[in-house]
């Protein structure tokens, strides 16, 4: 029976592919994104959207199981599982452990003459954490006091859920992130079930019912993963679906050939960005929808719905171009 504590061999093979094991369940990794804003090359989507520092980001997961298998996933879903089995370690030691272990991982930035010095230096008190790396982090069970943790230490984040416990998100409705986002397979459940192989029977459902708590959350993205021959089809019909929902912002992001997914999946699958912003513009038209940004090499565009609590969130430079004050 699979538990949720990492074994030596398992931990061996995480940390083959660049991850830190932190306690028994939780693991952190440098983000592509971190390295290439320390050397100022580049930054990710989150830092253009969102205002979130690449540099000053510590991507983990309090977990390293999932319960879906994604066919688009890039990590390797023989670590899918369930339900909750094992220890269960202390919030603070996580959030600690992860800062730790991240900033280990970064040290060789320090004399690496291309390295933004300052930059460098904001790494050794992060800014966000990004509770997205890999596994379903709503399964661990403290993740409301996890989040209460990073509060107390000034540091925002992102929370990243596949939507399939709903009694956890709505313990989270009090114990919020900066932003939550629910990522969403399917506009229906045929269509969800071919794309993600979700291990609970009664996924499809368990996410409805999170869907329908985003209103109650300050900030919330619905994010579409979108695979050619799985979910990138009927934009009509996303359309109609994303207009019930009452989230913030919806993001539309393109599959992307890399790690395990390259084992299910050829190259084909992957979109290309002009690709996602035609599916994006069929979707706005049908759902209510405008777009206001996006980004060519992460093949992302981000859609709100006019007259929501996403304009609060919004400020327009001189040009009149869209812009939202950074989060931190």
């Amino acid at each position: 029976m699979a538990i949720t504590t990492i074994s030596n061999l398992e931990k061996k093979d995480l940390e083959n592919q660049g991850y830190r094991v932190v306690g028994n369940h939780s693991v952190v990794k440098v983000c592509h994104w971190t390295k290439k804003s320390l050397k100022s090359e580049d930054v990710c989507y989150k830092c253009q959207f969102y205002g979130i520092k690449s540099w000053g980001c510590v991507e983990m997961s309090p977990t390293w199981l999932c319960d879906h298998r994604c066919v688009f996933c890039w990590r390797n879903t023989k670590y899918s599982w369930p339900k909750w089995i094992g220890p269960v370690d202390n919030p603070k030691d996580i959030v600690e452990g992860c800062i730790k272990a991240w900033q280990g991982l970064l040290n060789g930035f320090k004399g690496n003459e291309r390295t933004d010095q300052e930059r460098f230096k904001q790494t050794r008190d992060p800014l966000h954490f990004a509770i997205s790396l890999t596994g379903e982090p709503t399964m661990y069970p403290k993740l409301p006091e996890m989040i209460d943790v990073l509060k107390e230490k000034k540091i925002s984040s992102f929370l990243v859920t596949n939507g399939t416990i709903p009694e956890m998100i709505d313990k989270l409705t009090k114990h919020q992130p900066t932003q939550i986002y629910v990522s969403v397979y399917g506009p229906a459940k045929a269509i969800y079930e071919k794309t993600a192989m979700p291990l609970p029977k009664q996924a499809w459902d368990n996410l409805q019912a999170t869907l329908n708590k985003l209103g109650e959350f300050n900030r919330s993205v619905v994010r579409l993963t979108l695979t050619k021959g799985y979910n990138m089809v009927e934009p009509e019909l996303w359309g109609k679906f994303l207009s019930k929902l009452d989230m913030t912002f919806v993001e539309l992001k393109g599959y992307m050939w890399i790690g395990h997914s390259r084992e299910r999946l050829t190259i084909d699958a992957m979109p290309t960005h002009e690709e996602i912003q035609n599916f994006a513009q069929k979707i706005a038209q049908t759902g209510g929808f405008k777009i206001i940004d996006n980004k060519a090499n992460s093949r992302v565009v981000l859609l709100m719905r006019e007259g929501t609590k996403a304009e609060r969130f919004l400020e327009y430079d001189a040009e009149g171009k869209v812009t939202m004050p950074a989060i931190m």
